[in-house]
């Protein structure tokens, strides 16, 4: 299921995680059991996600984050069959 999806990865174009091929193809994740929308970055072996803290930047104009330690769970977002055509 994991097997092809990155053990760690991030939305940053910056970061030395960062895979356009495997964020394209559309990657899910479930912390905590929870469907997650605003990762930026997660990372399954260490057990933790970075979202965005409110609207707040740094002083590059890149958005803070806060680490949350907790059971991630990644998966491939596939397109419904039905939905096409």
């Amino acid at each position: 299921m994991t097997q092809d999806l990155p053990d760690r990865l991030s939305i940053d174009p910056d970061s030395p995680f960062y895979d356009e091929a495997a964020i394209g193809d559309g990657v899910g994740v479930r912390f905590k059991g929870e469907e997650k929308t605003n990762v930026e970055e997660y990372c399954v072996s260490e057990g933790w996600i970075r979202v965005q803290a409110g609207k707040a930047l740094d002083r590059k104009g890149k958005p803070l984050t806060i680490k949350l330690k907790g059971p991630v769970e990644i998966y491939r977002r596939t397109p419904n069959p039905s939905d096409a055509g």
